[in-house]
Formats: structure tokens, sequence, C-alpha cells
């Protein structure tokens, strides 16, 4: 983490040379009070580009979305709405306050002003809100800035994770990422956090934006210490070679990048270990071996060191035959049970270098159905 920021000038020169529809957003607030909010600041400060903008509106979000212009989806149940302009995405939410009826339950949203909206955030890193208009500057109440600078990582308040887990998923994102550490405040809560009373879905939400990170295993490997993830160190080694390996041709066009880490972080199944495991002699071999594995139990075998699917993703897996079932009844095979098996065959053999070209095939299949070619 770099002991430099930006300062709040330069932040908002970049802003205003990154995001030309400034002034068309101010114009259509019509006088309403406008922030930019969360993740946008914090990456701003630090350098790092953005080509989406979230900004709280103190009023009508639909209103100033519909003023806006640009291609617009709105969403009223959460006075959201977000806009595609040529320039830049720009997410609009109206500024709020949430309250939770018990640990793990989505929050009861209400209107509120900034600085209820800044004090609902997850981390102080994230609680930051740049003023747009004639008077801009920073609103930084819970000195985010600060540990931004120091690589600190801190919630808001000692509720926080009780009230949302899912802030410690993140909390492990974002300390990975930008190379923060918790203070010891939080770094007891997250400890104590209890994943159970979030659902799953919620929590393989997150664990998915854990695995599309490039610093993934960093951030695994924080909420293994903290307790939060029953992972072993074979599983986040795996985890890394197999990200690595997707970074490149050809197998970035293999596997997902994100279910084959989360695939690691669950452990080798048991193809995995056969498919690791084996040596095949030739290629007909292998593309048996490999038949009805998932794409991410490919990836990571070869990630544990089966260095032959590496043909059988380049080469192997793309040889089909140039004839087909019709061929064969057109010489006069019946139909049944002989043709696919004839076929398959031969597919063995010209996978095995045995069988070149659409006669060959032909007669090879005719044969081992048992008729000869004309």
């Amino acid at each position: 983490m770099p002991n430099w920021l930006r300062s709040v000038d330069e932040v908002l020169a970049v802003l205003d040379g990154a995001v030309p529809e400034l002034p068309r957003l101010l114009a259509a607030a019509e006088g309403a009070p406008l922030f930019v909010v969360g993740g946008t600041v914090r990456d701003l400060m630090l350098g790092r580009g953005r080509t989406d903008l979230d900004v709280a509106v103190t009023g009508d979000v639909a209103a100033v979305a519909r003023r806006l212009g640009g291609e617009v989806t709105e969403h009223e149940r959460f006075s959201t709405a977000k806009v595609n302009l040529p320039g830049a995405d720009i997410d609009l939410a109206r500024t709020r306050s949430e309250s939770y009826p018990e640990p793990g339950a989505l929050p009861v949203v209400e209107p509120a002003e900034i600085i209820d909206d800044l004090a609902r955030r997850d981390f102080t890193v994230n609680a930051m809100a740049l003023v747009l208009g004639d008077d801009p500057g920073l609103l930084d109440p819970y000195s985010g800035r600060k540990d931004l600078s120091e690589g600190v990582l801190r919630v808001l308040h000692d509720s926080s994770l009780q009230d949302d887990p899912t802030r410690a998923l993140r909390g492990a994102r974002y300390a990975a990422r930008f190379e923060l550490c918790p203070d010891a405040d939080t770094e007891r809560l997250l400890r104590s956090t209890d994943l159970t009373t979030i659902s799953d879905d919620r929590r393989q939400a997150e664990m998915r934006r854990i695995a599309a990170e490039p610093s993934a295993r960093q951030a695994f490997t924080l909420l293994a210490e903290w307790g939060l993830l029953d992972v072993s160190p074979e599983q986040l080694r795996l985890a890394e070679k197999a990200a690595e390996l997707l970074a490149a041709p050809p197998w970035s066009a293999v596997a997902d990048h994100e279910e084959t880490v989360l695939a690691a972080m669950a452990g080798e199944s048991a193809t995995v270990k056969r498919l690791t495991a084996a040596s095949p002699s030739r290629p007909s071999e292998g593309v048996e071996l490999a038949r009805g594995a998932a794409s991410a139990e490919l990836a990571l075998a070869r990630a544990a060191g089966a260095s032959w699917l590496d043909d059988y993703v380049s080469e192997w897996r793309s040889v089909v035959l140039e004839i087909s079932g019709r061929d064969l009844m057109a010489e006069g095979v019946p139909e049944g049970p002989a043709i696919g098996e004839a076929l398959g065959e031969t597919l063995r053999r010209k996978l095995d270098g045995e069988v070149s070209g659409r006669d060959t095939e032909l007669r090879t299949a005719l044969e081992l159905s048992g008729r000869e070619s004309a």
C-alpha cells in the first residue's frame, strides 16, 4: 500500500477530466445535493481508474436520471437508477439510512442525509464522499482517508459485522486487494463473525467476487486465518496455480476463472484426482479419460500437474469425423447401435493417427459395421 494519496483537489480534477458528463449531472440535479461515494472515492485517491461512478442524491433519483438522459434503468423499490452514457456508467442512489431487524437480515432502508448514508457503509475506506457542485470537497467523518494512507482496515462500529456478516468476506477482499491490515478491534470482530446468519446465495455471491480477484489467494488465506473458511494450504496453492493457468491461452478459453477457483476451495474431486494421476499412452485414451469432466475439473487437474491435458484442450478434443451416420446408412448400413459403435471406433483410430481423410474414414466405418464400401 503506497503511503501517498492524491489530494482532494487532485481527485476532483481527475474526476472532472474523466467524467465529462459531470456538468450535465449537476444540471440534472437542479440544485439537489450530489455526492460521489464509496469505492469510487477510494479508487480515485489511489490513482486507480474507474469507468463507473457511484453518486448519492439527496432527492428524487428517478427524476435526476431522466433529466440526465442516456439509457436509464430504474429500480423504484430501492430508489436507485443506472444511467449509461457514452463516457461513463453512473449509478444513482438516494441517500439513505439502514437498520437491521436481526443479524444477517436484509436492511430496512429509509431516506436520510448524506452523513447517515456514510454511516451505513462497511469500512472507513469506503465511507467517504466527494461533494459536487459550487463548493466541492471531501466528507470524511470516519477518517477513511487516513486509514487508506496508513493501510488500515477498520469497521465503522462494533455491530457492523453482526448486522451484515457479508462485510467480513468483503473485508478479506479489500484487505488483499489494497494490502490493508485490520486494526485490533476490527480483527477481533472479523474472527467472531457468524456467517451462518446469511443465506448461501449471499455467501456464494461474495465468494465469487473474491474468486474473481487477482489477489484471491491472499483473500482466502485471510478468511482461513480469521476462522471463517476451512481450507488447506494445498487448496490455496491449487487455486493460485489454476488462476495463473487460466490467465493465458489456451486455458483462458477453457474454464471460467471464478468457477475454477471456487472449485479449488471445495477440494479436489474424484475426477480431478483421477485425471491428475492418469498418464494416457495415446490420444484416444486421453479423450476417453476426459470425457464428462467439467471444464473447472480439467483446469484444476492441469494445475495439479496433468500436463497431458494441454494436448487434450489444444488438439485432441477438437478432432471430429468428416462422416456421419447418414453416410453409413446411405451405404446400406441399417439404423441401429452398430452405426454409433463404428463411428466411435473410427474416431478413436483417427485420434491415434491410424485413419486420415474422408474416404478412409468411410471405408473404416463400413468395415467395422460389417459392410464393404462400394
